[in-house]
């Protein structure tokens, strides 16, 4: 199991000192939830938080897309190198174009479905991905529980990639009580905010949701 920390759990400011201290052996990714107040009721941040963000950690960003015509926004984010660039099936109809882009521009592509969107949605998709992200809250809503039918997705999304190299990351409620039952069902990303940043010590609580899996 890797995490991608989502720094939306913690205050921006408070990133300056705490990105600098935490290593890719304890974090796999962090995760950058960009929000535009249109496709969700919430606003975030955008590409110049994104780039201070890099600049403060040698940890591989994963920009999660939470916006209207990703098609006119993806390009913000090209000249970050991120490792994936994730947007939702919801909001284009130019995915298969947007996801080629995204390629050519030395990106991953994922793509997310919101908890009420079927996998169905994105099976044309499947030659063009290296991610998928299943959303296990409703997006822009932060601090919700985990949608229980979400268990059921992702054992559909497994036998959909099944001999694929596609990756299979969640996002969405996912703390130490419930990381072990996604990794059992081959989850290979779990997106986490409050369960790293919001006590304790950040690398120490990804460590601590990496044993929980080994257990």
């Amino acid at each position: 199991m890797k995490i991608s920390a989502s720094v939306l759990a913690t205050p921006i400011t408070g990133l300056g000192s705490l990105l600098p201290g935490i290593s890719v052996e304890d974090i796999d990714y962090i995760h950058l939830d960009v929000m535009d107040g249109n496709f969700v009721p919430q606003i975030s941040f955008g590409e110049a938080i994104c780039a201070e963000v890099k600049k403060l950690t040698e940890i591989p960003l994963d920009v999660h897309l939470m916006v209207r015509s990703p098609e006119q926004e993806v390009p913000k984010y090209y000249s970050l190198k991120p490792d994936f660039i994730t947007f939702h099936a919801e909001t284009t109809s130019f995915g298969v174009r947007l996801a080629e882009d995204i390629r050519k521009n030395g990106s991953k592509v994922g793509i997310a479905l919101n908890p009420g969107t079927p996998l169905s949605l994105i099976e044309n998709y499947l030659p063009y991905l290296d991610l998928i992200l299943l959303m296990t809250v409703d997006p822009g809503f932060y601090g919700q529980s985990f949608v229980k039918s979400g268990l059921r997705k992702i054992e559909q999304a497994k036998k959909m990639i099944e001999g694929t190299s596609i990756l299979l990351e969640v996002d969405g409620g996912v703390g130490p009580g419930n990381i072990r039952e996604l990794h059992n069902l081959g989850v290979n990303i779990s997106v986490a905010g409050s369960a790293v940043f919001k006590s304790g010590n950040p690398a120490e609580n990804s460590r601590n949701l990496k044993h929980i899996c080994k257990a």
